[in-house]
């Protein structure tokens, strides 16, 4: 059963669970979309709080002015972002690899408003930022996503964070290596494909130089480079699993240097 009855002190604890929890979901993929209603944000983090303040025993933070408490809000707040934020970035993955594409195959001044993100996004972005989160629907990563942000309380006690700074800067470099890594398989066929029909272009160019390679090799990128994203839909579930890994890793990586 829920417990309604609360101290002061236990009010402070709720709240400072509220803080954290709420600020993951405003920076957490999916449940962080600028479209969805800061509201609804606010209502699922307040009912998220609710459910794990049932599981905690309340640890009530010591402070003797309203600065200090105020500091340990800030604490929560800061906790909740890295969280979100560890598995936000990973999704950045996928506008990386998206842009790559595009400049290969003659698309990147083309650019799209996104209703979702608010902001101009590249066709390949598109395809493959939704395709994931498809597939993070479809699989259930969701649910570990919040299990995520549930099970710091265990790993980060309330008002008990400690931020390493050595541990943030090496899971970011992490990130970085495994980012440029997994932006460059995504678009590897894209790659391959694009550096064949360079070098038929040239040899044809040499072949016959009346004839204007570059008209005709604009054409032609953005035929084969759609009909190779087409072919390669097949990849997109491995792919969309090597990034929820690393998505896992990251929130890992991220709570440990808070730790």
């Amino acid at each position: 059963m829920f417990n309604f009855t609360f101290s002061l002190r236990d009010l402070e604890f709720f709240l400072l669970i509220v803080v954290r929890i709420t600020c993951f979901i405003h920076t957490a993929p999916f449940f962080g979309m600028t479209n969805t209603p800061v509201r609804v944000k606010i209502g699922l983090g307040v009912l998220i709080s609710a459910l794990v303040y049932q599981t905690l025993t309340p640890v009530h933070p010591e402070y003797s002015t309203v600065l200090m408490y105020a500091i340990y809000v800030l604490k929560e707040a800061v906790t909740g972002i890295i969280i979100g934020y560890s598995a936000a970035v990973c999704v950045a993955i996928l506008n990386f690899a998206g842009h790559l594409v595009d400049m290969e195959i003659g698309l990147s001044m083309v650019s799209l408003f996104d209703p979702v993100s608010r902001d101009s996004v590249t066709i390949s972005g598109t395809y493959y930022q939704y395709t994931v989160l498809l597939m993070l629907m479809i699989s259930g990563m969701y649910q570990y996503v919040l299990a995520a942000i549930i099970e710091t309380f265990n790993l980060i006690p309330v008002s008990g964070a400690v931020f390493n700074s050595d541990k943030i800067l090496n899971a970011m470099l992490t990130f970085l290596r495994d980012y440029l890594a997994l932006g460059f398989r995504l678009c590897l066929p894209v790659f391959a494909a694009m550096l064949l029909l360079n070098a038929i272009l040239g040899i044809l160019a040499k072949v016959s130089p009346q004839l204007n390679m570059f008209a005709v090799g604009i054409q032609l990128k953005i035929l084969l480079g759609l009909g190779v994203l087409f072919l390669t839909v097949g990849m997109m579930p491995g792919a969309s699993t090597a990034i929820l890994s690393e998505m896992k890793k990251m929130i890992t990586l991220f709570a440990e240097a808070i730790t």
